[in-house]
């Protein structure tokens, strides 16, 4: 049996908005079954649902990883599109509850496994890591948004300079380069958002790679920041969306306005900005690239007025963006800590018990199917 294919991105994001949740796009709320998962740190939702996956795409099923911006090593969701079903973690900041308990969702709560007088024992201990942790975040949230100035200005020295009627006119080639010949379809298409990347304990990072098998062709928009590639993109779902097509948008980890990736799977097309936060190595993929460069529209004139205010916006925001993930990664150093304290008091063999349960209900959902 063929093993099944594993696609991994990110349903909320560290931003300058905060902690930013797309949430309610992981999976439609008219699915099989949403498992709400609830429990505190370490109790052992991701490695269920890590569990589980590994059993199902060893048979064969396609699964959607939905990691975690706070912790590498981890999943905040797991869906199986081929049956319509999705496992969720619930806890903050992704407070998920079934919009169907009973027909669709169903809560399950790993508190029901552990040992209430061992965590009383380190209650204040407890206390004290979730401020730290909740210190820290709010530290980091305040640099992306400080970051985003930076970003905000580097940009507009850069919108100045541009020819936006060239623009146009690349962003009206490309939308006939990519729909012509596409049939309409009847019906409200399926915009589903996402993010593509996101701000880590590591720092910046994606799964690109894993997103794109199947599709052959990808329109690559390069440019400085501020010469309109998120706007391109943006037209190019819009677009999608007229004609009816499915079309997953996969947004910005640090303006979550802006859009980085548009994936049109009836067209087989990619259409990708060359952002500097999301890097990406093309070479190992199997698809016809086509680049559209919009530094050809820059008046450069223009700009080396500029260049030394554009230099210091760029540094300014590096080191702020660095700093902020500096404070993520303290974060989880601290929410490490928390989980040392609720391992102890947990009955993983209960926990393991209930993981088989849901595997074996997920299974008779497929064979049902």
């Amino acid at each position: 049996m063929k093993r099944g294919r594993l696609r991994k991105m990110f349903a909320g994001a560290n931003t300058a908005q905060g902690f930013f949740s797309f949430y309610d796009q992981i999976i439609r709320p008219d699915c099989t079954r949403i498992y709400v998962i609830k429990g505190g740190p370490g109790v052992g939702k991701s490695s269920l649902m890590k569990a589980i996956g590994v059993v199902l795409q060893e048979k064969g099923f396609d699964l959607e990883h939905h990691c975690c911006s706070s912790d590498n090593s981890s999943i905040d969701g797991l869906v199986i599109p081929a049956i319509g079903v999705a496992l969720l973690d619930g806890t903050h900041p992704h407070v998920v509850e079934p919009k169907f308990p009973g027909a669709v969702g169903e809560i399950v709560y790993l508190g029901d496994y552990w040992r209430d007088d061992q965590l009383q024992v380190v209650k204040n201990d407890i206390l004290q890591a979730n401020h730290r942790v909740g210190r820290f975040f709010w530290i980091a949230y305040n640099n992306l948004k400080e970051a985003k100035v930076a970003h905000d200005e580097w940009e507009a020295y850069l919108a100045e300079c541009m020819d936006w009627g060239g623009v146009n006119r690349v962003a009206a080639e490309l939308l006939a380069a990519i729909f012509e010949g596409a049939k309409p379809e009847w019906g409200p298409a399926r915009i589903r958002h996402l993010f593509a990347n996101a701000v880590t304990p590591q720092g910046l990072v994606n799964h690109v790679p894993t997103l794109l098998t199947g599709y052959k062709r990808l329109f690559l928009v390069t440019g400085l920041p501020g010469t309109g590639k998120s706007t391109v993109l943006e037209t190019v779902a819009r677009k999608a969306g007229t004609t009816g097509l499915g079309t997953e948008v996969f947004h910005c980890t640090l303006d979550p306005q802006k859009v980085d990736l548009v994936l049109i799977p009836a067209m087989e097309t990619v259409v990708m900005a060359g952002s500097e936060l999301l890097p990406v190595d093309l070479t190992t993929l199997n698809l016809q690239v086509v680049t559209i460069n919009l530094n050809e529209f820059i008046n450069y004139g223009i700009l080396n007025q500029h260049a030394a205010e554009v230099a210091a916006a760029t540094h300014r925001f590096w080191h702020i963006f660095n700093r902020a993930a500096g404070f993520i990664r303290r974060a989880k150093g601290i929410h490490d800590e928390l989980e040392k304290h609720y391992r102890p008091a947990m009955d993983f063999s209960r926990v393991n018990a209930r993981k088989e349960q849901i595997l074996q209900r997920i299974l008779e959902y497929a064979h049902d199917q």
